[in-house]
């Protein structure tokens, strides 16, 4: 009988996957039953946040809506958690309604339990939003 266990690797990915397009969709309620108790997201600048209120908050002012195409996640197995890194790049409208594209990014997500633990963000809106103002 072939083993039916799922890849522990495969759910942690599909995790961050389910919770990202959650985000995307601004369905708080929904992702929040993604997390963990204590989550923490850090941002670039060090920017951290232990709620989700708290990070479209600070989104608000920085551009009007975002996306994410992706082009690859990846997964690693540690001794208490699994880790989960997720490649792309950023697109959507500045404040003012200019578009913008390609900005890199990578985010890493630590998942326990089914739940995610915390999330570290790394991407290159801040270099791309002063080349936008044309510093």
């Amino acid at each position: 009988m072939p083993d039916t266990t799922p890849d522990p690797l495969v759910l942690a990915r599909d995790i961050v996957r389910a919770f990202l397009d959650t985000m995307e969709a601004r369905d708080l309620a929904h992702a929040k039953r993604f997390l963990a108790p204590g989550f923490t997201m850090v941002f670039p600048g060090g920017e951290r946040f232990d709620s989700l209120e708290a990070l479209v908050a600070w989104a608000k002012p920085r551009y009007r809506w975002v996306k994410k195409r992706y082009d690859r996640f990846d997964t690693a197995q540690g001794p208490t958690a699994t880790h989960v890194y997720c490649f792309g790049t950023l697109y959507g409208e500045w404040p003012d309604g200019t578009p913008f594209e390609g900005i890199r990014f990578i985010d890493r997500f630590t998942v326990r339990s089914g739940k995610l633990v915390d999330q570290m963000v790394w991407n290159d809106m801040g270099e791309a939003r002063s080349r936008a103002r044309g510093a």
